[in-house]
């Protein structure tokens, strides 16, 4: 079955980074387009950036862009998201995504971002 594992958060100050991995069985990795998702509390669940199943093309949220980095290692079935110069806005819990008929999710991982 498809499972999707997101690790990486925690507590960061304001201008800090953090690195997030999804790590995806259960399906052929390699031949699907792959997101990261966040959901701040109260909130409803937002796209943060996508990228291409060979990793060559991406795109980003207008509020993520020139911070954030998406990318992929198809050897490893893993996918990353690099956060740099967080923001206390970014605090919320991060999701992978895959589609393939249905929308499948990891579990998520909390990024709070205080001082």
């Amino acid at each position: 079955q498809v499972q999707l594992v997101e690790s990486g958060g925690g507590l960061v100050q304001p201008g800090g980074s953090l690195r997030l991995s999804c790590v995806a069985s259960g399906f052929a990795f390699s031949r699907y387009p792959m997101r990261w998702y966040r959901q701040a509390p109260g909130k409803e669940r937002v796209l943060v950036a996508a990228i291409s199943s060979g990793g060559g093309s991406t795109s980003y949220a207008d509020s993520v862009k020139g911070r954030f980095s998406i990318s992929r290692d198809n050897a490893q079935n893993t996918m990353y998201l690099q956060m740099n110069s967080l923001k206390s806005e970014d605090t919320a819990v991060y999701y992978c995504n895959y589609v393939y008929r249905i929308d499948y999710w990891g579990q998520g991982t909390q990024v709070t971002v205080s001082s």
